[in-house]
């Protein structure tokens, strides 16, 4: 594990800083899919570093990358990586994205990193050990009135204007101070640890980006579930997920629930 994380935390600050150097220099912008998504020369340069390590130091592990896919390999360990998570921020100038790398042992997250490259803010967790910025112990707050809070909205590609969730994200709008989209999901789970927002609601977005985040808040202090109030764990293609401070969490699922009545 040690190893496991001095590689991640050195891989991503290069991963980071090549988006960071390119930054409004954009060269290659493709349409990735049918539902808006982008992917530019940047995803796959940044991609291409972290994996020549990440295979080169372990070659029996399973690795998933947001755009080289799978490699085939069957273990226990499994690492996931989302070489530029914003890219359509990215691409457009707007200065919010990161660069995610997790490690899961048995479909349990163990170990996440994540890096801002913008504002040069590292996020380390790992399983047991807690979560920290900069080297900076982290630690979810609560909300004393939700009505006041801030929450983050993360909701997968695919989903589009599904009416359930666009019924969902219109009553937390009215429900909360402000509901916040990035369109860079991990950075929105550490500011959760972070303290800096109140809660996250995730509707089925599962991806390469996640379970960084979600070790990230559990290690701060946060719990995670899912729309029925039952603990989050493993694995899930189409994950629903509210995310809070323990002392939140009651109020955040009966506001979530009302939303999807």
């Amino acid at each position: 594990m040690q190893k496991a994380k001095e590689l991640a935390v050195e891989v991503i600050v290069q991963a980071g800083d090549i988006a960071k150097e390119r930054f409004e220099r954009v060269e290659d912008l493709q349409l990735k899919d049918g539902f808006g998504d982008v992917v530019t020369e940047v995803d796959h340069l940044a991609e291409a570093v972290i994996l020549e390590r990440i295979t080169r130091e372990f070659p029996d592990h399973q690795v998933h990358s947001e755009e080289a896919g799978n490699n085939g390999k069957s273990s226990d360990w499994l690492w996931l990586v989302d070489p530029l998570d914003g890219t359509n921020n990215f691409a457009i100038g707007l200065p919010v994205f990161t660069t995610s790398i997790t490690l899961m042992y048995r479909q349990e997250p163990v170990l996440g990193v994540v890096y801002e490259p913008m504002t040069d803010r590292l996020f380390v967790s790992s399983a047991g050990e807690g979560s920290y910025c900069n080297d900076h112990a982290m630690q979810a707050r609560p909300c004393k009135d939700l009505r006041r809070g801030i929450i983050g909205w993360i909701q997968g590609h695919q989903v589009q204007n599904d009416p359930k969730a666009v019924k969902l994200r219109q009553h937390l709008d009215l429900r909360f101070r402000r509901m916040m989209r990035l369109w860079a999901p991990t950075l929105q789970w550490c500011m959760l640890a972070k303290g800096d927002i109140d809660g996250i609601v995730l509707y089925n977005s599962e991806g390469d980006d996640l379970y960084s985040g979600i070790l990230m808040v559990r290690e701060a202090g946060g719990i995670v579930v899912d729309f029925e109030g039952k603990p989050y764990s493993g694995m899930s293609s189409e994950p629903y997920i509210i995310a809070c401070h323990p002392e939140n969490m009651d109020k955040m699922i009966e506001i979530v629930q009302e939303g999807m009545r």
